[in-house]
């Protein structure tokens, strides 16, 4: 079957329900606009919601006219702390918060699932919708595990989309076991000595040790990686000084390191902490790194891989494939799919523009497909 007759026909709907979260986006634990619309449009289709979950998350339930599983859906809400530059006459209204990532499509996904399956009930079992907070490296997925997610809302399995302008339209692609990178944050604070620029002797130069350092850093994956395992280390800001003839007091970096294998990222976490002190020990000054885990790794069950494919299927038929490869981006529905078995896919849409780019433009055809295929897996595997 193509897109679900019923969705198609408020295809429109969706399309003026998404560039209203567009112009109106909002930063992770900040989306109260957001939820209140979303609980609002649930409200409106007699599902029962839950908020508060998590901050700003919250939950729908709807339950089908017979007995049945448990099936959760995800969507997260978030937006960017970035500007938007594409000209768009529904672009952002809040300078410097942009829907760079298309959240707001997920979301509108979502609640076009929800519609559809209020409106009928013809299925077997729950849909537990869950509307998901601060997912651009916040934590919301940890924080509705934290409120008792799925102890309030139990569900036998979970599926989560991502847009994706790298594939073709209605492209679905997954891979299973490991798929998306785990990932951690760092800010390293160096403590040295400030002195007058023309006498370096009575300094002890953050700028110049923290140099060293990122060199350093930048050898844990050439050199102490086993090279068959793909890992990341990257530092991806330097903030030090404010004058041309000052050394100053402190420099600051701040990065991220991906990997596959936990055990992985606890060896890098080791590596930056002991290069620090030895750093800190040679340079007889302070050196404090602050390391902190953002995303477990990311991993399909390999059974539901194949039920979502089979779904799939019926929506865009051979575009449905799971053959896609590892990326070391980083998901936070990694942390519920360690609680509840499921899978979580990316679903192609038209444009050229990467994500979290100024220029990004979602592709609002992608909706009503999108909102099938969650349907669908309520519809199939709720009666499985």
């Amino acid at each position: 079957m193509p897109v679900i007759e019923q969705i198609a026909q408020f295809a429109q709907d969706l399309t003026a329900i998404r560039q209203d979260f567009h112009q109106h986006p909002e930063l992770g634990f900040e989306e109260h606009r957001t939820s209140q619309r979303v609980a609002d449009l649930l409200a409106s289709w007699g599902v029962s919601v839950e908020r508060g979950i998590g901050g700003t998350g919250l939950v729908g339930v709807i339950d089908g006219n017979r007995p049945g599983r448990s099936i959760g859906l995800r969507a997260d809400m978030d937006a960017l702390p970035m500007d938007e530059l594409t000209n768009l006459p529904y672009a952002s209204k809040n300078p410097g918060v942009f829907h760079g990532c298309g959240h707001d499509g997920h979301t509108t996904m979502l609640l076009g699932a929800a519609r559809y399956l209020a409106g009928n009930r013809d299925f077997a079992g729950r849909a537990v919708l869950i509307f998901q907070p601060a997912e651009e490296g916040l934590g919301g997925a940890r924080a509705m595990l934290r409120d008792g997610l799925f102890d309030r809302f139990p569900c036998d399995e979970l599926y989560g989309m991502h847009n994706s302008p790298y594939q073709g339209h209605s492209q679905l692609t997954i891979r299973p076991g490991k798929a998306q990178a785990g990932a951690s944050f760092f800010d390293i604070t160096i403590h040295g000595r400030g002195s007058h620029g023309a006498m370096p002797q009575a300094s002890r130069d953050p700028i110049t040790i923290g140099s060293g350092l990122i060199k350093e850093m930048q050898e844990i994956v050439s050199r102490n990686m086993d090279p068959t395992r793909p890992a990341v280390v990257s530092v991806t800001q330097f903030h030090a000084g404010s004058a041309y003839n000052v050394i100053p007091e402190t420099a600051v970096l701040r990065g991220t390191f991906r990997y596959f294998d936990e055990a992985d990222g606890v060896m890098i976490e080791n590596r930056i902490r002991k290069l620090c002190a030895g750093l800190a020990l040679a340079h007889e000054i302070e050196i404090v790194a602050d390391i902190r885990n953002i995303f477990d790794v990311l991993s399909n069950d390999p059974e539901r891989v194949g039920n979502l494919i089979e779904v799939a299927h019926e929506i865009v038929g051979d575009k449905a494939q799971p053959n896609a490869e590892l990326t070391m981006g980083s998901e936070d529905m990694a942390d519920l799919l360690r609680v509840v078995p499921g899978a979580f896919f990316n679903l192609g849409h038209g444009g050229t523009v990467p994500l979290h780019n100024s220029g990004f433009i979602f592709d609002d055809t992608i909706l009503p497909v999108g909102a099938s295929l969650l349907a669908r897996l309520v519809e199939v595997r709720g009666a499985a």
